[in-house]
């Protein structure tokens, strides 16, 4: 039968042919699924005899075929022959009749003909999903079944894919096989290791198609586009929160659930986020890494610096829509803005009292609970604020911070400080903007600037009186 080349014996559930019963009775296990070969040290069963015997080397280690050019050993005699191709001039046999691909197995030459042919045979049970490869399918069904097969050996973690459970263990290990040839970064995965090398090149291949944007990674791209569509598609299940990343919606659902998984190691500080954590373990260790870069000051955040940063330059980038009032922050002149408004959000749980600033309401709810937190370190005086007790350590310390610029008095409260600068002045430091009209008291000039706006002074006398 060889030479006639005769297969006498066919399957009866698809065309295949052979020249053996042998041969025939195997095929049928693949329709059948009987699988009488069993591992004796894992639950793998096969159809074949010959598949058991080369799965048993997984867990013997054995590597009975070496190649006579170099050290490479393996299990199975068909990967030796693959290797050899490494060395012969045959190295890539298989040539593909629609490209100029070529490769050095048979099977491989298979699996790239689909691409051309666009055949997709495998088709899922749960869904439309089609593919061209079996192990495609296979993987693919455990999103329906949620079967993950690979533990990871130091946690709980599971997973579908035994390249998923190479990268996780590196966790644990702690490896990163892949270094940065210009500086010593190095990483757990190649394609970090690829993203990372672009920040040496500058090489940004993602372009928005809307503006002038570009990126390294094409993630930040879909995040970018976003602007440009106004797109919200994570939508918080609590409220009607809506952001454009994943991880945003991940943050603001610790709001509802309340979860603070990071603790402080030195107190019982908790919070929602690591960089929340970062920030508060400087308090304990006292490092602040932002320095300014014209006078001493240090901070724990950047953005405090950069706050801090506008006392030398006297930039006010924010202005009130109502006044000629600038400021550097915006949640200063939100705050001014109330003035404008009437607005006071804070209401005191205890009485009518109602303010524009939380920070007037902590204050005003002192005089309620009578709380003193603050204790010189000196004496027994305590104090509701720190500015108070700040004035006090000066009896202590005999410091005099102010100092008139006219004679030598110096004080240690700005309030005496003031009043002996009107000796100087005549004790009218507050002028008009219309006319020159010149008082002690901002009250009185506001009462008179009410003659230039038109607007009717309230009487105090006529008040009193009709009070009464």
């Amino acid at each position: 039968m060889i030479h006639t080349g005769e297969k006498p014996f066919k399957c009866s559930h698809c065309d295949y042919k052979f020249r053996r019963k042998s041969h025939l009775k195997n095929h049928l296990m693949i329709h059948t699924g009987v699988k009488p070969f069993k591992c004796s040290h894992c639950d793998y069963k096969f159809s074949r005899k010959s598949d058991l015997k080369n799965h048993l080397m997984i867990h013997t280690g054995e590597k009975p075929f070496q190649c006579g050019h170099c050290d490479y050993k393996c299990s199975r005699k068909s990967d030796l022959k693959n290797h050899l191709m490494i060395h012969t001039d045959e190295e890539k046999p298989f040539k593909c009749s629609h490209c100029d691909y070529k490769c050095s197995r048979k099977s491989d030459l298979k699996n790239h003909l689909v691409i051309h042919t666009g055949v997709k045979p495998f088709q899922c049970s749960y869904c439309d999903y089609k593919c061209s490869f079996k192990y495609n399918l296979k993987n693919h069904l455990m999103i329906h079944t949620g079967e993950k097969p690979f533990q990871c050996s130091h946690c709980d973690y599971k997973c579908n894919f035994k390249s998923l459970l190479k990268n996780h263990l590196m966790i644990h290990t702690g490896e990163k096989p892949f270094q940065c040839i210009h500086c010593d970064y190095k990483c757990n995965f190649k394609s970090l290791l690829k993203n990372h090398l672009m920040i040496h090149t500058g090489e940004k291949p993602f372009q928005c198609s809307h503006c002038d944007y570009k990126c390294s990674l094409k993630s930040n791209l879909t995040n970018h586009l976003v602007i440009h569509t106004g797109e919200k598609p994570f939508q918080c299940s609590y409220c009607d929160y809506k952001c454009n990343r994943k991880s945003d919606l991940k943050n603001h659902l610790m709001i509802h659930t309340g979860v603070k998984p990071f603790q402080c190691s030195y107190c019982d500080y908790k919070c929602s986020f690591k960089y929340n954590l970062k920030k508060h373990l400087m308090i304990h260790t006292g490092e602040k890494p932002f320095q300014c870069s014209h006078c001493d000051y240090k901070f724990i955040r950047k953005t405090d610096l950069k706050n801090h940063l506008m006392t030398h330059t006297g930039v006010k980038p924010f202005q009130c829509s109502h006044c000629d009032y600038k400021c550097s922050f915006k949640p200063n002149l939100k705050n001014h803005l109330m003035k404008h408004t009437g607005t006071k959000p804070f209401k005191c749980t205890h009485c009518d009292y109602k303010c524009s600033l939380k920070s007037n309401l902590k204050i005003h709810l002192m005089k309620h609970s009578g709380a003193k937190p603050f204790q010189c370190s000196h004496c027994d005086y305590k104090c509701s604020f720190k500015s108070n007790l700040k004035i006090h350590l000066r009896k202590h310390t005999g410091e005099k911070p102010f100092q008139c610029s006219h004679c030598d008095y110096k004080c240690s409260h700005k309030s005496r400080f003031k009043e002996h600068q009107m000796k100087h002045t005549g004790g009218k430091t507050i002028k008009c903007s219309h006319c020159d009209y010149k008082c002690r008291y901002k009250s009185t000039l506001v009462r008179h600037q009410k003659t230039h706006t038109g607007t009717k002074p309230i009487d105090v006398s006529i008040a009193s009186t009709s009070a009464a």
